[in-house]
């Protein structure tokens, strides 16, 4: 993940995506990065904890850590096969220490689009989603006495992380799809995708989860064709309630969300509402 990506047209096939975002620099947010130059002065007092807690409120920034412990498993003599669940587990693996020396200072989002306003703010748009949603799939967790409620965390944190790539990689397309669903409220996420890129985005997110092999829960966790399955419909309605509130609670969709997350929950709607609120 070296070469800076700036994609203006559709590419061919959904394994041309893969290829291009798979090799693409992946920015952060400037915040971490400039977190990352304070503990880096003072690595000696710095724990997986605390590095990990830093790192896993900004969704690229957890997506690289995650990809990047792959390719120690991969290039591991010691046989080590199952991947780290979390960023904190990720560290561990890796130690503080190579974890600074793999990654040095960082490209940051506002660099990267500075000269693309539109496109900032919309990538701003997801992440602020993305954070909402992990709020809300860790208190059903919670609620629900998950044990990985850590992870469905990181699930909702990432569920979007393909949106928030096209943002960084393509913003003009991103823009397109944008303008497509503005125009048309009842237009459908994926069937805007496949209008102006030829892919949905669900598949490519899939695809490059594959290509750096994430871990089989979370890569399983974000994937909504297993919806009926309760961790991924933790994630799912998690997701599903910040993209709908977004602009407010006054959105038509909201009470479908609301009946299916007091059902997950098995609370009534009332209470569901009271815990949201408070959540939120």
């Amino acid at each position: 993940m070296s070469d800076r990506l700036r994609l203006t047209a559709p590419l061919p096939t959904l394994d041309a995506w893969v290829d291009a975002f798979a090799r693409a620099e992946i920015p952060v947010l400037a915040e971490t990065a400039e977190s990352l130059e304070h503990m880096r002065a003072t690595e000696d007092d710095v724990d997986a904890n605390g590095l990990g807690e830093m790192i896993a409120s900004d969704p690229l920034m957890t997506l690289k850590v995650l990809a990047h412990a792959h390719t120690l498993r991969r290039g591991s003599s010691t046989g080590l096969r199952a991947a780290p669940e979390t960023v904190t587990g990720a560290l561990v693996l890796m130690g503080i220490t190579p974890f600074f020396r793999a990654f040095g200072p960082q490209p940051t989002l506002e660099d990267v689009l500075s000269d693309h306003e539109a496109a900032l703010l919309g990538l701003s748009r997801v992440l602020q989603r993305a954070e909402r949603a992990s709020r809300y799939a860790l208190a059903f967790a919670a609620h629900r006495a998950d044990p990985d409620a850590a992870i469905l965390h990181s699930a909702a944190l990432l569920h979007d992380f393909a949106e928030m790539l096209l943002w960084v990689h393509a913003p003009d397309l991103a823009l397109q799809i944008a303008a497509l669903q503005e125009a048309d409220r009842q237009l459908r996420s994926n069937a805007a995708q496949r209008q102006v890129l030829g892919i949905e985005l669900a598949d490519l997110e899939q695809a490059l989860m594959k290509r750096w092999q994430l871990p089989e829960l979370l890569t399983r966790i974000t994937n909504d064709k297993h919806e009926r399955d309760p961790q991924v419909r933790c994630v799912y309605l998690a997701v599903r309630l910040a993209r709908h509130t977004a602009r407010g609670w006054d959105d038509a969709a909201v009470p479908d969300d609301l009946h299916d997350i007091a059902e997950l929950l098995n609370l009534s709607e009332s209470h569901a509402l009271k815990l949201l609120h408070e959540f939120d």
